[in-house]
């Protein structure tokens, strides 16, 4: 059992990431923010969600909103890049600009920390806990408590909504 399974106050502001330049990253510089986080991959269906999620980010960021986007390569093998090459697709495609990881896995036996407490912080229907597929989002308040979980099919302009709903909490 991991420690944010065997702990349940713990917050998104107690993990490290490595950036996708791959320096160690606090989230705890989150502090304060409204946080989207997503499990994303280049060559997916629902990559074009990189276009809705900037435009999120674009305009909330100002007002105590982030996403980070995690790039992870367990669906269908559809996150094959390097680093280098996620963020020159991610920038030359799509006008990124919200900060990435390095590749993670969001299931399985090498599953990120991050992702064992964001599961088990919001389960999916029926309680299960693993993410399905590409594009998953998890929304955290200002406090680092995670308040929503997202399927892939959800669109970012339908997050918009509860996004300002968190910011004015």
């Amino acid at each position: 059992m991991s420690d944010s399974k065997a702990n349940p106050s713990k917050s998104l502001y107690d993990f490290n990431l490595k950036n996708i330049k791959g320096q160690e990253w606090s989230l705890d510089e989150l502090k304060g923010k409204v946080t989207l986080v997503v499990n994303v991959a280049s060559k997916c269906g629902f990559t074009p969600q990189y276009k809705g999620l900037e435009s999120l980010y674009q305009k909330y960021k100002d007002q105590g909103f982030t996403i980070i986007g995690c790039p992870c390569n367990q669906f269908g093998s559809q996150e094959p890049g390097s680093s280098d090459e996620i963020v020159s697709f991610c920038s030359r495609t799509y006008d990124v600009t919200f900060p990435l990881t390095q590749k993670l896995d969001v299931n399985g036996t090498n599953e990120h920390e991050l992702y064992s407490f964001l599961k088990s912080s919001q389960p999916g229907i029926l309680g299960i806990q693993m993410i399905k597929w590409n594009f998953e989002k998890f929304l955290v308040d200002k406090n680092g408590k995670v308040v929503r979980r997202y399927s892939s099919m959800t669109k970012p302009e339908d997050i918009a909504k509860d996004v300002e709903e968190f910011l004015k909490a």
